[in-house]
């Protein structure tokens, strides 16, 4: 049911939207025509190469205008997601407050405009790549055809249903509690765009695909996140100084990760000498030059317009100046993104690619050794920047306690920084780089994802030194990141994950559906796999480890002979799934494996074994681990039980005891008077 709030505001928030709606219209039309111009510069060159007929202007111009509009109204949706979840305060109930409530309408309707625009793309894409006309491509025999043949056809499928999904959970939910896993399924949107493209193919594709997820997953949230401030603003919503100055904050990371992995991307793409020669090369420059100008534009609003509006809240005149030029700029930069897209690398950038490359990304100059493995480094932009984030995050929460004199254990701060420390190395070290190419290395990346990195960081605390690092945002304030927390710790997603069975069966039965169930065997080609394998090792093991060590307040207080059945409940399973490895007589994955044909690893069947022997014999580690944290946990738990009944018997001159004595003295008096 909506409060009464939100009930009496839908004809408020229908003026407010037509009020913005033009101007939105105005930067997708921007973005549109910017993606079609820039597309006209290279389309000749972009069919000569791909040697098929030209399919019409129609899909030539239309497929890149239709995107562009796509992406703008993706970015409006999540935008918008963002301001619901983190910029604006819900009500006190948790449920969304009127501009909540307004943004998440709004992203719902974006998001159906983005769905729709990705089943446009299907025949426009099918057209594009058989080069036939769009008219032709619509009959439907021919569609149904071609539609397995053309892999961007997928991609906009999968597109349009998860962008349909983000629509009907922005239509369905009223609490502020759903609202960021509203912004995650639209985040989510855009992914397929990041395995289609130049960036998946070639040489360092791994590199190029991490590094445009980083750029769009950026790039959403400081575009989308300054046009929903600037709807804001339009509209006259409350709270808009702390909404612009959260989303400061959000576009100033946003701005930092842009440059680094646009600049990762284009060097993988691009030689630096083909920069100013080539068309691709000079988009990439003009891309450069208006993020720069967006950021000297935001720079410039985060110097004027915050000061103001923080002397005066109804000072919105120069936020919405500031703001408007930006959204245009981005709206521009969005369309260039586009177009550059749909250009042509310089041709001799792909060539001469080995067959290990072709695959991988990369080359591996022989069999892995000791040496190899420790010192031959291929950074994981995903994973590797995730780990060094969270050490320093850490390391900074631990500075503020120490700044206003609390003391923090030096033990927990060295168990986070060993666990960044073990996902660094499994991931980015010449574990990780060998780990695509080899089963068993594959699996000693898994179990220390999945086995000791998470025992390590649960072992930080990092909750609790959250908790005591974050301001409180106080009784009336606008509630925050701690605020945040607190709400996702105690959530009732959080309690159902955390019951002991439940996270026992995601992190024991993670194993037997990936492996024998033969997930991993399908998808081991997979970069976008092999990714999200990684986060489900991370947090399974993490979400078990909490559970069982329990140093961070979780929904769930258990006891500690139930933490013991987990970790023993637990651990038959892991040791038999070691054995079942080590038994089986067919490789999982064969086929890319022989694929590869690694000289040093030709009897696949005996690597499969080693791994299984890696995955049985590792399991032994972090039990030793947890039964240490247990042990030391039951020892402080009965010193403080211990302390407790000390201080009470100093206040009532140990009453307990006195009392306890008395009883038996009376009944051993008893006892005496009746002859016993």
């Amino acid at each position: 049911m909506a409060s009464p709030d939100v009930a009496s505001s839908s004809s408020e928030m229908r003026t407010a939207e037509s009020g913005s709606g033009p101007l939105f219209a105005v930067a997708a039309a921007v973005a549109g025509v910017v993606a079609a111009l820039v597309v006209a510069l290279s389309a000749s060159e972009a069919l000569e190469l791909l040697g098929i007929p030209d399919p019409g202007p129609l899909t030539i111009y239309g497929l890149p205008a239709v995107r562009a509009f796509g992406e703008v109204a993706a970015v409006l949706g999540i935008g918008s997601a963002l301001l619901a979840a983190f910029l604006v305060p819900p009500q006190r109930s948790g449920v969304l407050d009127v501009d909540g409530y307004r943004a998440i309408r709004f992203a719902g309707a974006a998001a159906l405009l983005w769905a729709a625009c990705a089943l446009l793309l299907v025949p426009l894409s099918i057209s594009d790549a058989s080069g036939q006309p769009l008219r032709e491509v619509l009959v439907p025999e021919n569609l149904w055809n071609a539609y397995g043949q053309v892999e961007a056809a997928s991609v906009w499928t999968w597109t349009a249903v998860l962008a349909l999904l983000f629509a009907i959970g922005c239509r369905s939910i009223l609490r502020w509690g759903w609202t960021p896993v509203l912004l995650a399924l639209g985040i989510a949107s855009l992914m397929p765009l990041a395995l289609n493209g130049h960036s998946s193919a070639g040489g360092s594709h791994d590199l190029a695909t991490n590094s445009l997820i980083l750029h769009l997953v950026a790039a959403s949230l400081w575009a989308g996140g300054l046009f929903a401030v600037l709807a804001h603003a339009r509209r006259g919503g409350a709270h808009l100084y702390v909404a612009a100055r959260r989303f400061s904050h959000i576009a100033t990371v946003a701005l930092v990760v842009m440059a680094f992995s646009g600049v990762v991307n284009a060097l993988v793409r691009i030689p630096l000498s083909d920069l100013f020669t080539t068309t691709y090369g000079r988009l990439i420059v003009a891309k450069t030059i208006a993020l720069i100008l967006i950021g000297c534009v935001g720079l410039m609003q985060r110097q004027k317009a915050l000061p103001a509006l923080a002397a005066d809240q109804t000072s919105r005149g120069a936020l919405i100046r500031f703001a408007g030029v930006e959204a245009m700029l981005f709206a521009a930069t969005i369309g260039l993104a586009v177009g550059l897209g749909r250009t042509p690398p310089p041709a001799d950038i792909n060539l001469d690619l080995t067959l290990t490359e072709a695959e991988l990304g990369y080359n591996l100059d022989g069999p892995p050794t000791l040496a190899s493995l420790a010192f031959d480094w291929r950074f994981d932009l995903i994973y590797g920047t995730a780990a060094i984030v969270l050490a320093v995050v850490y390391v900074l929460g631990v500075r503020r306690l120490r700044k206003r004199g609390d003391a923090w254990p030096v033990g927990r701060t060295v168990a986070w920084l060993f666990g960044c420390a073990a996902l660094l190395i499994a991931t980015s070290s010449g574990i990780g780089r060998y780990s695509p190419a080899m089963f068993s290395v594959h699996m000693s990346a898994h179990m220390a994802i999945s086995m000791l990195a998470p025992v390590l960081l649960v072992l930080g605390g990092p909750v609790t030194l959250a908790m005591r690092a974050l301001r409180p945002a106080g009784r009336d304030g606008v509630p925050g990141a701690r605020e945040w927390l607190l709400a996702a710790v105690h959530s009732p997603v959080s309690r159902f994950l955390t019951h002991p069975l439940v996270a026992s069966f995601l992190f024991v039965g993670g194993f037997y559906a990936l492996y024998l169930g033969g997930i991993f065997g399908a998808n081991v080609d997979s970069h976008t796999a092999h990714l999200l394998m990684n986060l489900h090792f991370l947090l399974s093991g993490y979400l078990f480890y909490w559970v069982v060590i329990g140093i961070d307040p979780a929904p769930r207080r258990l006891e500690p002979i139930t933490k013991l059945a987990m970790v023993f409940g637990s651990l038959p399973f892991h040791a038999f799934f070691g054995v079942v490895l080590m038994q089986m007589d067919t490789v999982m994955g064969g086929w890319f494996y022989r694929g590869l044909a690694l000289p040093w690893n030709s009897d696949l069947l005996a690597d499969q074994r080693t791994g299984g022997g890696i995955a049985w014999a590792t399991g032994e580690l972090p039990l030793v681990l947890v039964m240490l944290a247990l042990l030391i946990q039951w020892s402080r738990a009965d010193d403080r039980a211990a302390k407790r009944m000390d201080r009470a018997a100093d206040r009532d001159d140990d009453a307990a005891l006195a009392a306890h004595n008395a009883m038996f003295k009376e009944l051993a008096k008893r006892d005496h008077e009746q002859g016993l």
